[in-house]
């Protein structure tokens, strides 16, 4: 007869290795304790989707915007340009003082 009745049982192991889980994840409890998630990502795995999928779809709509705030910023910059450049061809004087003031270099 086994010393241990049960030892070698599968549902025993189970429970042996549940254990153990829960130890571990307690014992990181205290390391872990401030971080906060987001709710999406409980809504893709109730949907038996991978939370990684929710940050790559995070990053992606994150570059796309990125890609169109950067132009929003490179047509301003242009219109800027030829703004400045109207306005110098318009009011020569007031344009050289405004540069002089934003410590701009005037053309030659």
């Amino acid at each position: 007869m086994h010393p241990f009745p049960g030892k070698n049982d599968p549902l025993s192991s189970y429970r042996n290795f549940m254990v153990t889980g829960l130890q571990d994840i307690d014992k990181c409890r205290q390391q872990l304790h401030d971080i906060s998630v987001p709710l999406e990502v409980f809504e893709y795995i109730d949907q038996g989707r991978n939370p990684q999928l929710y940050t790559k779809e995070c990053l992606e709509r994150a570059l796309a915007k990125n890609e169109q705030v950067k132009g929003k910023i490179d047509t301003m910059k242009k219109f800027k340009s030829l703004l400045i450049q109207e306005l110098t061809k318009v009011f020569p004087e007031d344009m050289a003082k405004y540069k002089a003031i934003r410590g701009e270099d005037p053309p030659p």
